[in-house]
């Protein structure tokens, strides 16, 4: 059974993700010749943990639990009491979804409270409208605290806009005047501000200083609040074609050593190449491989500035990073998530000598790591298998990340609808014990599939078999 939620991912990301499973599948086929890892990987001897030790946390989509949560502080009180009861240890609560407006309380200038998201009800998607005035934020702490939860916000962090036929929302949509904080991506057609390409997810230039010292601003503050974590979601670039402006530019041939890139973008990647056209390059454009270290930096960079932004309001919050599990390919979005401990040009033909460097695991107080693979995908040692994608997140991470926890997207994992109900249900038992062995602990995406599929149950049984 599938239920699919557009505000979850832009189409963009879904298709890339689509691709890249299909492609990573071929690449670890020939992964035991080019040292890639791959089937035959093998991984260091860990001592164990006590599973029951071991958080487990669950995802708490803004948009897809609108409808419920938007008024109702009981609705809240029932649903973290379901997930207490199931076993879960941990919730995130997204407070900034992917417009870029927030579910708390901010003072810096631009922001503004979420009014309304779209969201699926009864098989419509709907306009939420948020009439309450209490604080959305809070709410999660009280009741969350009480039960003995501990409550991270869930942050969205490099976008500023979203459109759909519901309608615009967002500082990018809001004021003309910082259409050049968003990204411009290299496309068929020239380098084109995604403002001026349709509607969906408006993503920030994440090389932009003025949009570096906006976010930070905001996250500290988030961490005035009384909360266990902070855990940034998107904190990357859009994709393999962003960001392409004449801010980036300049700071790349900067970085170069001064560098002028006569034929720009084409020497760093040709017009309109998607990630598949990239999978496919036997030879990369002079300055491809550079771009992509170069770009690990900049995200290296702010993720040091958000954790000095946080800490700086308050030194006990965690501050964490969602990530997609997929490091053979992750650097599409510009983000290297490993120890630099953890030599990448050893494996991966796109990696210089220096991306290494930029590995950013050690600013990190805890890592939750996307193993979105299918519900036939439980178990196995590498990538697009959930035991894989954390065995494999612990590797790489070479212990500079203290918690590195895993698992899957339990309703957007069998696009074909090839699996039945009861063997979903039953891999939703096995992912538990797969992942929370294979790391530090449990990982659930997103409440709203447990709710709608009544999958409280199997999630309990499968944090009972772990926990024993």
């Amino acid at each position: 059974m599938q239920v699919f939620f557009p505000f979850m991912k832009t189409i963009k990301f879904i298709a890339s993700y689509a691709l890249i499973l299909l492609t990573s599948s071929i690449l670890f086929l020939n992964a035991s010749c080019s040292g890639d890892d791959g089937p035959n990987y093998e991984f260091p001897d860990t001592i164990p943990t006590v599973n029951s030790n071991k958080p487990r946390f669950i995802w708490i989509d803004a948009a897809a639990n609108f409808n419920d949560f938007a008024n109702s502080k009981e609705n809240i009180a029932r649903d973290l009491t379901l997930a207490k009861n199931a076993g879960f240890t941990d919730i995130v609560v997204d407070i900034r979804p992917t417009n870029g407006d927030i579910l708390f309380q901010s003072s810096v200038a631009g922001v503004q409270q979420v009014a309304w998201l779209g969201a699926w009800v009864n098989g419509v998607y709907s306009k939420v409208n948020r009439t309450a005035t209490w604080d959305y934020l809070q709410a999660f702490i009280d009741k969350g605290h009480e039960l003995g939860l501990k409550v991270h916000a869930g942050f969205n962090t490099m976008v500023g806009g979203n459109g759909s036929t519901l309608g615009n929302q967002g500082i990018l949509y809001r004021d003309n005047t910082k259409k050049s904080w968003a990204t411009y991506e290299n496309l068929s057609t020239g380098i084109t501000n995604t403002m001026d390409q349709g509607s969906g997810t408006k993503f920030f230039n994440p090389a932009n200083d003025e949009v570096q010292t906006y976010i930070c601003n905001i996250l500290k503050d988030l961490a005035k609040y009384d909360l266990d974590g902070i855990i940034l979601d998107r904190g990357r670039f859009d994709g393999i074609q962003a960001d392409f402006s004449d801010i980036t530019r300049q700071k790349f041939q900067n970085y170069l050593g001064g560098v002028t890139i006569q034929n720009y973008p084409r020497d760093i990647l040709p017009e309109g190449a998607t990630m598949s056209n990239v999978m496919a390059m036997s030879t990369y454009p002079t300055y491809f491989t550079k771009w992509l270290e170069f770009r690990a930096k900049v995200m290296y960079d702010f993720m040091a500035k958000a954790r000095d932004a946080v800490k700086s309001a308050n030194s006990e919050i965690k501050f964490g990073v969602y990530v997609g599990g997929w490091y053979s390919s992750y650097y599409e979005v510009g983000v290297n998530w490993a120890s630099p401990k953890y030599n990448t040009a050893s494996y991966y033909k796109w990696a210089t000598v220096s991306y290494k460097n930029y590995g950013f695991a050690a600013l990190l107080d805890q890592l939750l790591i996307g193993a979105y693979a299918s519900p036939q995908n439980v178990y196995g040692f590498g990538e697009w298998t959930m035991q894989g994608f954390c065995k494999l997140a612990k590797d790489k991470t070479k212990g500079d990340c203290p918690m590195v926890a895993g698992g899957p997207d339990v309703g957007n994992w069998d696009s074909s609808n090839s699996v039945s109900q009861d063997d979903e249900n039953q891999a939703i038992v096995n992912s538990v014990k797969a992942c929370i062995d294979a790391c530090d602990g449990y990982f659930l995406f997103d409440m709203i599939h447990l709710k709608m599929a009544n999958q409280w149950e199997y999630a309990k049984e499968g944090i009972d078999l772990a926990i024993k």
